[in-house]
């Protein structure tokens, strides 16, 4: 049996992460247009002319929310199919992408945003996105979760310089966990090229400064630093 064949349109989503005020947030706009006017979404949208969907997505976060991806490494989370995902066409195929950052600048809402925001992921998980944005973001979530077990993706969240209690604030806040402070300066500082002493210091609350680090040439973990299990209640 023949089948019609059809016409897709491709499209790029963004979960954009970062720490801001000791809370995992991410980007969301607030969609200006129909479907969804009024509903909270991830940026994104179609690709055009002669883009590639790196250069979609890019652009994308630049219109909506006024954010530039030259300083943010966009990584696949994963490609979206389902049939009846978006209302506008028959088939939309979207490619998501994670992008990760330190306390970035607030956003500034363009194109057909209404508005954007920085706000808590457990708020966007209670509250409910756009389209299929709940799997997108939960998908990019377990792919951070999962990838800072393996590579050095921790220090993206960090800015140039950072304390090793800050950088264990980072996993401590997307892994959910308490993690020995002895412990983790441990496993950093003998991970292979995952961070470089910069020989400077920084004051911290109870009067004795920190070393300041950098992030070292490594992209992967060795060893790789393991996810501890939740701790039931």
């Amino acid at each position: 049996m023949s089948r019609a064949r059809q016409t897709v349109t491709l499209t790029a989503d963004l979960v954009v992460l970062t720490i801001r005020e000791g809370t995992l947030r991410a980007l969301v706009v607030e969609r200006g247009n129909e479907p969804f006017a009024g509903k909270l979404a991830l940026p994104g949208g179609f690709l055009r002319g002669e883009e590639s969907l790196d250069e979609t997505a890019a652009r994308e976060l630049a219109e909506e929310t006024g954010l530039s991806a030259e300083k943010l490494h966009l990584r696949q989370v994963g490609v979206y199919s389902a049939p009846d995902r978006d209302p506008r066409r028959p088939r939309v195929v979207t490619c998501a992408y994670l992008a990760i950052a330190p306390n970035l600048p607030l956003p500034t809402a363009g194109s057909d945003a209404r508005s954007a925001h920085w706000l808590p992921v457990d708020l966007l998980q209670r509250s409910g996105l756009a389209f299929d944005h709940d799997d997108i973001l939960r998908d990019a979530l377990e792919l951070a979760r999962a990838e800072l077990q393996f590579r050095t993706i921790a220090t993206a969240f960090c800015g140039e310089e950072f304390t090793i209690g800050e950088l264990r604030e980072v996993y401590e806040v997307i892994w959910g966990v308490r993690l020995d402070k002895p412990n983790f300066h441990r496993k950093v500082t003998e991970a292979a090229g995952f961070v470089v002493r910069t020989g400077g210091k920084r004051p911290t609350a109870n009067g004795r400064p920190a070393a300041l680090y950098r992030a070292g040439a490594a992209d992967t973990l060795t060893p790789p630093m393991m996810r501890p299990r939740p701790v039931e209640a």
